[in-house]
């Protein structure tokens, strides 16, 4: 069991640093013009599918199933006002710090479900990590271009990426550990972090992936969805 939420904690995580090592190619090895600009908004527009497959597939679900009304309610709306105000106090501060914490504001309680999703159910546990880890490809994708333009160097982003990678596992044990046998305690987290990420996604993701005259890049968003939607049903 611990041998396989490692494993797949491992991969959700680790594609931060692969989406990082892709931007630094695509910056320096891809000449700009207007297919580039479209090709970054198209990533941006899958990584909003696929957040969105996250929270109707498997997040929601799991909060509606062991959580009542009133609870599941309250859960979501405090998830989706307390990152109403860490969004708005990270545009406050800009900078390298509000793009970074940014990515991990849903990457992080993905995580601790994950691994308190696996003793109970395997296969959405996989599912799951599956999702995070094509959701952190393009997110940390666009946070690398970020936090590069913001004036770090790419050698101590390159570092900051490979670190964030563990987090994945350090989540998921920590909620296999502490978690494992209380599912309302992990709804409610799953619950909190949906409304969270719907904001940040109608907020920040969804309007910057937008392009004007342009309608090949919002197709990105129904891929990314559908991606989820494979993996439900092969699960």
């Amino acid at each position: 069991m611990l041998s396989s939420i490692v494993l797949y904690a491992g991969f959700a995580g680790i594609t931060i640093f692969i989406g990082g090592l892709l931007a630094n190619y695509f910056n320096h090895h891809i000449p700009e013009s207007p297919v580039k600009y479209e090709i970054t908004h198209t990533l941006m527009s899958f990584g909003a599918g696929i957040i969105l497959s996250a929270l109707a597939l498997v997040l929601v679900p799991k909060g509606i199933e062991e959580l009542g009304l009133l609870p599941l309610v309250v859960s979501f709306l405090i998830g989706a006002v307390a990152f109403m105000l860490l969004d708005e106090y990270l545009a406050k501060r800009g900078g390298q710090v509000a793009t970074l914490l940014a990515m991990l504001m849903d990457f992080i309680p993905e995580s601790i479900a994950l691994g308190a999703v696996f003793a109970s159910d395997y296969g959405t546990a996989v599912l799951l990590a599956v999702i995070i880890g094509l959701q952190n490809l393009p997110e940390a994708f666009n946070a690398y271009r970020d936090l590069v333009q913001s004036g770090l160097s790419t050698k101590k982003t390159h570092l900051i990426f490979f670190c964030l990678s563990f987090l994945g596992i350090i989540g998921a044990l920590s909620g296999h550990f502490f978690l494992t046998n209380s599912p309302v305690l992990t709804a409610y987290l799953m619950t909190f972090a949906s409304g969270g990420i719907l904001y940040l996604l109608i907020q920040d993701i969804i309007p910057e992936s937008k392009m004007e005259k342009n309608y090949l890049t919002s197709l990105g968003a129904t891929l990314g969805f559908l991606v989820g939607m494979i993996g439900e049903k092969i699960v």
